[in-house]
């Protein structure tokens, strides 16, 4: 018995590396072959040059599919942001009847498939005159953003020490106060997270983006649109590098914003 578990132990970290090969390596890729001198992505690789992010500086058509997706980003990771910091302070402060099938509910987009969210959005925001926009794809995204925030801001507020705020209630402080100056500069670095993951969800989704933008393209739409033309397939894949950079380095520094966090909450607990 303790044999297989030895194999089995000794075996983990070689399963562990194949299978991070497999996930990881076709988008390692992508960043290669951007830097590749020949058009066709191929190995070996014909040169090296930068000349393909250059040429991406004089796209007008791209630059304004870049501003559209900043557009929606910053107010996709806003708007969920606000909502998932009112949800999680209820779900986490008071019990209340139906709490579980309202938390259940919200978190629904989580496990729906992407593209029934984005048909069904599209028939509401269609029957209701509002049609396809910037403003659709921001009302969409966030929809589909608020879980992700809500996840990441209930850790933040189930680990917050209510002791602090009975105490400014005691001092006379008033429940909104309260909330202003202790609660939220407590839980600032699960809001943090929160923005930056949900930017960061909203910057590479292109379902909801493709239903939903109609004239005004972000920047998922965009590469789509030029995935059609075999000679814009370098600047594609540098755009997708640079995409790639941003999303990880916001990826990263949500996971260590938060990970300090749960660092300094726990250090405070042993101390209490």
């Amino acid at each position: 018995m303790r044999g297989t578990i030895g194999n089995a132990s000794r075996l983990l970290p070689a399963y562990v590396g194949i299978y991070l090969v497999f996930l990881y390596l076709p988008v390692l890729l992508l960043p290669i072959f951007s830097f590749n001198n020949a058009a066709a992505p191929t190995l070996p690789l014909a040169g090296f040059t930068t000349k393909w992010y250059a040429s991406l500086w004089g796209n007008s058509q791209m630059l304004q599919a870049a501003t559209n997706s900043l557009i929606v980003g910053i107010s996709v990771s806003l708007l969920s942001t606000l909502l998932g910091i009112l949800a999680a302070r209820a779900i986490t402060r008071h019990r209340f009847i139906g709490q579980r099938p309202m938390s259940g509910l919200i978190m629904a987009p989580l496990f729906l498939p992407e593209i029934i969210v984005a048909v069904s959005l599209l028939t509401i925001l269609l029957s209701t005159g509002i049609g396809t926009s910037l403003l659709s794809v921001i009302l969409g995204q966030t929809v589909f953003c608020l879980p992700y925030a809500m996840s990441v801001l209930i850790s933040g507020f189930s680990g917050f020490d209510r002791s602090l705020e009975e105490a400014s209630l005691d001092l006379g402080e008033t429940a909104a106060g309260t909330f202003r100056r202790v609660v939220l500069p407590v839980v600032s670095p699960a809001i943090i997270s929160s923005l930056l993951v949900s930017f960061t969800i909203s910057l590479d989704e292109f379902i909801l983006a493709f239903f939903l933008s109609g004239t005004q393209p972000t920047l998922p739409v965009y590469i789509w649109g030029q995935l059609r033309f075999a000679a814009k397939l370098p600047g594609v894949l540098a755009l997708g590098t640079i995409i790639l950079a941003i999303s990880v380095i916001l990826l990263a520094t949500a996971e260590i914003i938060r990970r300090r966090a749960e660092s300094r909450i726990g250090s405070e607990g042993a101390l209490t």
